[in-house]
């Protein structure tokens, strides 16, 4: 368990505390490209700051104050122009650095008075990467964007999922290291929620949690699996500092502030053979609920069963009430890694997995359980005999939108009918 202290150290993320300098020092995703086809802002809190994300007129995208440094009005509602965007209640306007470009009123009025060159607005950079738009907070200058392999990969339908959870950020990246889970909550209480009383699934008989540059792994044998297994030789990776990467999807757990967080998921689903070559030009993006219609938590899917364990843990969860064991190995090394960080920041030194050397920041590898699966693929005949289940259909969260669902099957030239899958 931890101390109280502890707890406050590594779960409060706004400006100034100990662990937001910490996740400061990293890009974080907050949106999708996709989202602003038709819209050009989009009000966003992301570390317990509120801002605006847009995109202007020239196709760049800005990150600013919410409140225009002006009379504090909402810039979510503000204009973009062909450089920046413009306060919609007295006409300011900002660029992407934060800097005032053009006061229509102080100018007129005063026009050597360049009132303007003392004005900013706190402003960040964004970068985009993956179809998703990436902020960094911290100080200058940047570190490199992570260029991860799955971002280049080709012939892959890719979608992006964002649910907004009420509960600490610490909450949802502690279960990227808890492989002791899946066996209980995504296999037996499935079966249970189904209503089914058993078998319950393979147990687990072995675990191992190992460190490499840019986080660690959890590797594990259940009763179907020996040491050859790559879930033993590869492992998952729990992806530093605040991300899980499963071998063909990512999954970003983003403080929206300390008692919120943001769960922005990143899916490749590999086309068939048969689809190739397969080219997407813009990667949707969606929203899914957590709670169904009667307000009752959903689930039906695995990152909405996960959901559940986080929020009920509570906002903030009470470490000092735990009682961990064997298979929390792997939680306790990730405490006393980002404890490690939080000094290293403290001394001026870089935290675990920045990356500063562009050379190096190429289609960065990660470990990649069923590697050639996923990049080579399989034909539909083969997916439809015996491929994984989430080359069928989408069982990873909740909610996939119609549209979305028809571009997926467009893409994977297989449709989903009321028994099944069949060809398109």
């Amino acid at each position: 368990m931890l101390s109280e202290e502890q707890n406050q150290l590594l779960t409060r993320v706004g400006p100034g505390t100990p662990m937001g300098e910490l996740l400061r020092r990293y890009w974080h995703p907050i949106g999708g490209e996709s989202e602003f086809e038709k819209r050009t802002t989009k009000a966003v809190r992301i570390l317990g700051e509120d801002l605006v994300l847009y995109k202007d007129l020239s196709g760049n995208y800005g990150l600013v104050d919410r409140h225009c440094p002006h009379r504090r009005a909402d810039m979510a509602y503000g204009m973009v122009e062909e450089c920046g965007l413009r306060c919609s209640y007295h006409g300011w306007l900002f660029g992407r650095d934060g800097k005032c470009l053009d006061q229509p009123y102080e100018e007129t009025a005063n026009p050597s008075g360049r009132y303007k060159d003392r004005i900013t607005i706190k402003s960040y950079p964004v970068r985009s990467k993956g179809g998703l738009l990436w902020a960094y907070m911290g100080p200058a200058p940047a570190p490199e964007l992570p260029d991860w392999e799955p971002f280049s990969w080709n012939n892959g339908f890719r979608q992006i999922v964002i649910s907004e959870l009420p509960c600490n950020w610490l909450q949802g990246q502690e279960n990227s290291i808890d492989p002791i889970h899946f066996e209980w909550m995504h296999a037996n209480w499935s079966k249970r929620l189904r209503g089914e009383l058993g078998p319950y699934g393979p147990k687990h008989l072995k675990i191992d949690f190992r460190e490499y540059e840019y986080g660690f792994t959890y590797n594990r044998i259940r009763e179907d699996t020996d040491e050859n297994h790559p879930l033993w030789t590869i492992g998952r990776a729990c992806l530093w500092p605040n991300a899980m990467f499963t071998g063909d999807h990512f999954e970003y757990r983003v403080p929206v502030d300390d008692e919120n967080m943001l769960s922005i998921a990143w899916f490749f689903t590999r086309v068939p053979k048969d689809q190739e070559p397969y080219e997407q030009n813009s990667i949707p993006v969606w929203y899914g609920p957590i709670k169904d219609e009667k307000g009752e938590w959903i689930t039906s899917h695995v990152m909405n069963q996960d959901f559940v364990a986080w929020i009920g843990q509570g906002r903030i969860s009470d470490r000092t009430q735990e009682h961990l064991g064997l298979s929390d190995k792997g939680v306790g090394m990730m405490r006393r890694q980002f404890l490690r960080d939080i000094e290293k920041v403290r001394n001026g030194e870089d935290p675990k997995g920045v990356i500063r050397d562009p050379t190096i920041n190429e289609r960065v590898p990660l470990p990649t359980i069923d590697r050639e699966a996923v990049t080579e693929g399989m034909t539909a005949e083969e997916i439809k005999a015996g491929g994984a289940l989430h080359l069928k259909r989408f069982i990873f969260q909740y909610g996939q939108p119609e549209a979305v669902r028809l571009l997926q099957e467009q893409a994977m030239g297989i449709a989903q009918d009321s028994k099944g899958y069949v060809d398109a």
